[in-house]
This record gives C-alpha cells, sequence and structure tokens, in this order.
C-alpha cells in the first residue's frame, strides 16, 4: 500500500516540477504545444502497450475490454463537459486562463483529477498485479504531466493568480493522485481478472478520450504541425522504454 502511494506521489510529481519551470521561466506558447505533443505521443503509447495490451492479456472474452473502454471514454466525455460549464474547459490552454478570467479554481482542480485519477488508479493496480510498477507507464505518465502543469500554470500567471496559491493547487493534485493510486491497489486486491481487465480498459478509454479533447488539440493550436513530429517521438521514446523495461 505504501509503496502505491509512493509511486503515485513519484508519477504525478512532475505536476509541480512543471509548475515551478513555469513559475521561474516563461516559457514561449509554442514550446508549450510542441512539449505537449510529445505528452501526447507518450501516452498514447503507455494506452496500447501498457494498458490495452495488458487487459487483453488479462481478459476471459466475457466483453470486459470493449464495456472497459467506452465507460472510460463516457465517463471522461460528460465530466469533462459537466466542467467545462463550470470553467475549468481551458485548464490545458496556456493562454484560456487570461480569456476567461482565471477559471474557477475549484473547476481547474477537478479537471486536472479527472485527468489523472484513470492513470494514478492504474500504477496501485499494477504494483498490486506484479509486484512492481512498469517503468514506460511511470514515464508516460511523469513525462505527460509536466506539459499539462506548465500549461496551466502559464494560463492562470496571466490571468493574476498568486505564485504561492497555483503552487499548493499542484501539490494538492499531486497527493490526491498518490491516494489514487493507493486506492487503485487496495480497491481491487480480491477482483477477478476480468475486473482487472475491464478497469484497464476505462482507464484507456478516459486517457483516449481526454487526448482527443483537451491535450491535442491545444497542442496543435499552439505547436503547429510540427507537433506530429513530437507526437511521434513521444510515442518512440515511450515504446523504447517499454522494450527495455
Amino acid at each position: 500500500m505504501g509503496a502505491a502511494f509512493g509511486w503515485g506521489l513519484l508519477s504525478a510529481s512532475s505536476l509541480v516540477i512543471g509548475s515551478l519551470i513555469a513559475l521561474w521561466i516563461r516559457i514561449p506558447l509554442r514550446v508549450i504545444g510542441l512539449i505537449m505533443g510529445f505528452g501526447a505521443g507518450v501516452l498514447i503509447s503507455a494506452v496500447a502497450f501498457d494498458l490495452v495490451d495488458a487487459a487483453a492479456a488479462k481478459s476471459t472474452g466475457h466483453g470486459a475490454l470493449i464495456t472497459g473502454i467506452f465507460a472510460g471514454c463516457l465517463v471522461f466525455f460528460f465530466g469533462d463537459r459537466l466542467i467545462d460549464r463550470l470553467g475549468g474547459g481551458d485548464r490545458k490552454d496556456p493562454t484560456g486562463a487570461e480569456e476567461n478570467g482565471g477559471g474557477s479554481p475549484l473547476s481547474i482542480v477537478l479537471g486536472t483529477v479527472l485527468d489523472g485519477i484513470p492513470e494514478s488508479m492504474v500504477i496501485g493496480l499494477t504494483i498490486f498485479e506484479g509486484g512492481a510498477v512498469g517503468a514506460a507507464y511511470l514515464a508516460a505518465v511523469f513525462i505527460s504531466n509536466l506539459p499539462e502543469s506548465i500549461s496551466s500554470t502559464a494560463g492562470l500567471l496571466s490571468s493574476g493568480w498568486v505564485k504561492s496559491r497555483i503552487l499548493w493547487m499542484w501539490i494538492g493534485i499531486t497527493v490526491v493522485s498518490a491516494l489514487a493510486s493507493m486506492a487503485g491497489y487496495g480497491l481491487f486486491q480480491d477482483s477477478s481478472p476480468e475486473v482487472v481487465a475491464f478497469v484497464l480498459m476505462f482507464a484507456a478509454g478516459a486517457i483516449l478520450t481526454m487526448l482527443a479533447n483537451t491535450m491535442m488539440p491545444e497542442a496543435f493550436e499552439h505547436g503547429g504541425k510540427l507537433v506530429g513530429i513530437m507526437v511521434t517521438l513521444g510515442f518512440a521514446t515511450a515504446f523504447t522504454i517499454h522494450l527495455l523495461d
């Protein structure tokens, strides 16, 4: 249980690191977009090789794969729409916070938690299943969190948020992510392989929907067509780590 919390905390700590980078260094929007593209490619690789592949190996063919991926997709989709209405729709946009007056602090927190909980729960689940977390998946979550916190912090700064307020927000979200990892370890200890497959596919569906609806559009808007190369580079990097794991 402690290991799940620790690894979850480590993977989410990049949210704090990214915010510190954005607080200390003024990063051009184009660079933020390219970093987001790299992070998107990393997550696509993680979904393909660390979630879907593992789920397929667990499943006994009773529909857990297809129901899991669409359940994750729909939960994220409707959750994201609700957060949009609360004012957190531009949480990944480095300029969005300035345009909408900074957004609701609660909605930004809820939106980031919605993005990160499926990823974090899988960390705890994989520790329980295999005794250790996969280096490729851990690296994917860590790397993909950086552009999210960098872009959100840049937007919040431009809208006038106090630096200490921004930093404490990310620290709180990091702790919540670690708790989600611990929950992933504890909640599924008596679960069947089919339930584990469902949870892995649920995370995959949620992450894919998040990438399509929020992360990749923002990456392309600010990074341009070069984002395609960065996505491929991110995918190849994560795949290489997967092969070495």
